[in-house]
């Protein structure tokens, strides 16, 4: 699994992984190929708190925020986004995933010409997860 990381975020590239057989099929003659994105050492031991389906319209963005004890999984589907991570700006394309962990302040921006959209997951460590926007 190739991972592009700076301290504990991490982005992949969906584009630089390989579809390999998925694990209930036959290798020689699969039926369904999957691309691993992470397996459970790659998030935390907790809940899933949400799943969102979302969308950043054109030249909008969310604000600056963390999470005190949720690490937080965005998939990309499609669009054009800058991911402002702890003063780090990264781009990202439909096909993308960028894990960001507890504490690790982050901001999205629609840098394209189409809405983006992508689903997030929430794994939180306690109770709440609770979220805290950071004056800019």
């Amino acid at each position: 699994m190739r991972w592009f990381r700076i301290d504990r975020m991490r982005i992949i590239r969906n584009h630089e992984i390989a579809y390999a057989p998925a694990s209930h099929e036959d290798p020689q003659d699969p039926g369904c190929l999957k691309k691993v994105f992470a397996t459970k050492t790659d998030l935390l031991d907790g809940k899933v708190q949400m799943v969102n389906w979302s969308k950043l319209p054109v030249g909008k963005s969310f604000q600056p925020h963390y999470h005190e004890g949720m690490q937080e999984v965005f998939v990309l589907f499609s669009g054009t986004a800058k991911m402002t991570v702890e003063g780090q700006s990264f781009e990202l394309v439909g096909g993308d995933a960028i894990f960001i962990d507890p504490q690790e302040v982050h901001e999205m921006k629609n840098t394209g010409d189409e809405d983006v959209i992508y689903l997030v997951f929430g794994i939180s460590q306690e109770s709440g997860g609770k979220t805290v926007v950071v004056d800019t």
